[in-house]
């Protein structure tokens, strides 16, 4: 099995020469790519001012207590009940 910096390397070379600064000129490319497509996947991604508030709001119609919920969920991973 390869490993992905002897790939990266490789095609580094390939793409922008045996040279000097080939590796550097890939891995900056490589990152400014990374850094574009993580900041448009970030627009679509509302981060409410107050996550605890978004959460306590999502389960405010479950009447069991966490503690029963987690004793629920225990059963159910154990094969106990259905869910």
């Amino acid at each position: 099995m390869r490993s992905w910096r002897g790939v990266f390397r490789k095609i580094a070379m390939e793409i922008y020469g045996y040279g000097r600064g080939s590796i550097s000129r890939a891995a900056e490319d490589a990152i400014r790519r990374w850094v574009i497509e993580r900041e448009e996947l970030l627009k679509e991604v509302r981060i409410p001012e107050d996550p605890i508030k978004a959460i306590r709001d999502m389960l405010k119609h479950v009447k069991k207590s966490g503690v029963e919920l987690q004793h629920e969920a225990q059963q159910i991973r154990a094969g106990k009940i259905e869910h």
